[in-house]
């Protein structure tokens, strides 16, 4: 599979003290499957973990957040038959994404919906991490259930973080 016709995307896992995980429940979203993390497109020549903290603070507002870990490859999903989105009309067949773990380290006053003008998200919480896999757009679940793998261990508050990245990861 050719990763060209995906829109390179990043998303975010934010973790609390206690292990809990963020989701957003998507604006003008249908429910009941309109919860998802922060996720978002990377600019061209825009570092990936860049990329995802500014998609975290566009968002949610938050910036007190301290690296956990990354997937080590992109994971991708095709738009279903049918889809609708500004996405399909540029070309894309779907996305892929890099998904990083991040431990919200501020207080959840800081978190505003408002933050940017294109408001994604109308309502959050703090769930349990195999939540997020029933409540995301089933289109997304399979990506969902490989994330939550593989963050897993990050669920304990005092899971030691990754091997922070020293040079930049670009798509």
């Amino acid at each position: 599979m050719t990763l060209e016709s995906y829109r390179p995307n990043v998303g975010v896992v934010l973790f609390n003290r206690e292990g809990k995980v963020w989701l957003g429940r998507r604006v003008n979203a249908p429910g009941p499957n309109n919860w998802q993390f922060p996720q978002g497109g990377v600019d061209k020549g825009e570092d990936l973990y860049q990329a995802a903290r500014r998609e975290l603070k566009e968002e949610t507002g938050v910036a007190s957040a301290a690296w956990l870990g990354r997937t080590s490859d992109w994971l991708t999903y095709d738009f279903p038959q049918g889809y609708r989105g500004a996405k399909i009309a540029r070309g894309w067949r779907g996305q892929r994404q890099v998904w990083f773990a991040l431990r919200f380290t501020g207080e959840d006053s800081e978190v505003d919906l408002m933050a940017d003008r294109h408001v994604e998200f109308d309502a959050w919480r703090w769930a349990d991490l195999d939540e997020a896999t029933d409540l995301v757009i089933p289109f997304k679940r399979a990506i969902y259930q490989q994330v939550t793998a593989a963050f897993r261990r990050f669920t304990l508050p005092d899971a030691p973080p990754d091997p922070e990245p020293t040079s930049p990861i670009y798509p």
